[in-house]
């Protein structure tokens, strides 16, 4: 677990499901006018009302060269990357989810300032993580999520973890975008020109 400039170990977590995705940990990129590296990776699930699992997705954490974070969330073949918002903002969205009141699709929102349409809010456990992480993320454990997005292409995230709520802005983004480099190779997938 990563807590400022410092490591600590935290114990095994079990081990992330292999994924197709060309990301890994190690791969460099650009975002927003600064160079970042992933260092690590939560893999999440989430199940419907039958508890069978019905999707999931990766967060990548972005370490920026300045010490700042982001995380980059895959899912389907689609990026977003996301930085903290701080302080956390006394919007109507962000006391909801901290009060554990019902969220449907299609809610118009505010969130620090900026309007949102609700897309998705469901509780996901983790599968596996892997590398460097600012919390622990063992096997099981769960969030609360409420995904939101705008017309511009605008991407936000309000999450609950038991007490604690956390939100995250950012954008949509195409991963030749991010200028990645290091990218894994896949058998049968040829890796296009701007990819190193």
């Amino acid at each position: 677990m990563r807590r400022g400039p410092d490591l600590e170990l935290i114990g095994v977590s079990a081990r992330v499901p292999d994924t197709i995705t060309p990301l890994q940990i190690g791969v460099r990129g650009m975002f927003g006018g600064k160079v970042f590296e992933l260092i690590g990776r939560v893999r999440w699930q989430w199940r419907d009302e039958a508890k069978l699992v019905g999707g999931g997705w990766s967060e990548w954490l972005a370490l920026s060269a300045d010490g700042s974070a982001g995380w980059l969330a895959e899912a389907m073949g689609r990026y977003t990357m996301l930085t903290g918002i701080e302080p956390l903002p006394d919007d109507d969205i962000v006391r909801r989810v901290g009060a554990g009141e019902p969220i449907v699709a299609d809610m118009l929102v505010e969130l620090a300032g900026t309007s949102y349409r609700t897309i998705d809010a469901r509780t996901a456990e983790v599968v596996g993580s892997e590398g460097e992480l600012p919390f622990a993320a063992p096997a099981g454990e769960t969030v609360f999520g409420v995904d939101l997005a705008n017309a511009g292409g605008g991407r936000a995230s309000v999450q609950r973890h038991g007490d604690v709520v956390t939100a995250w802005r950012g954008s949509a983004v195409k991963l030749r975008a991010l200028q990645p480099r290091g990218l894994r190779r896949l058998d049968g997938w040829r890796q296009p020109g701007w990819a190193a």
